[in-house]
């Protein structure tokens, strides 16, 4: 068997010389190589903003494009979109309350969102949902929402 040994001088001339930290294969672990603009929002911050603006009573559809990128792509149950202006105007048909979310996780530029939804008095139900953001570039690139579908397309008793 083969054992391989690195020296703390080796080390430090790798670490020095790539700008790259071995111990962590990161790249951008160096400081002197890679500095993080602290004005650009976190992908969790985007996605807040985007759901107030589509949300609640001040909704406000010019500002949520702001959020999106052209070709946003949408998939849930009951549909699916491609494009930025289709989606919004499906939004903007939906009259969504503010959502009461239960919880929120963020992995990098991945954000899902756990809510329910009290929905339109024609439809007496509460939609327990989960949303699943990526954000490329301080925009929302894809969207995939999960939910039960059935209260949508039931026949209304």
């Amino acid at each position: 068997m083969n054992t391989f040994c690195i020296t703390i001088e080796l080390y430090n001339l790798l670490v020095n010389n790539t700008g790259m930290d071995t111990l962590e294969m990161n790249p951008k672990s160096n400081d002197m190589n890679y500095i993080k603009d602290e004005s650009a929002k976190s992908a969790k911050e985007i996605v807040m903003e985007f759901l107030q603006a589509i949300t609640g009573e001040h909704r406000d559809f010019k500002a949520a494009r702001s959020y999106v990128k052209d070709n946003v792509s949408y998939v849930s149950p009951l549909n699916s979109f491609d494009s930025a202006e289709p989606y919004l105007k499906y939004n903007e048909s939906l009259h969504l309350p503010k959502l009461d979310i239960k919880k929120v996780f963020v992995d990098g530029d991945d954000v899902c969102i756990l809510h329910e939804t009290s929905l339109p008095p024609r439809i007496p139900s509460t939609v327990f949902t989960s949303l699943w953001f990526h954000v490329d570039d301080g925009k929302i690139s894809s969207l995939r929402a999960l939910f039960d579908p059935r209260p949508f397309i039931q026949p209304q008793r």
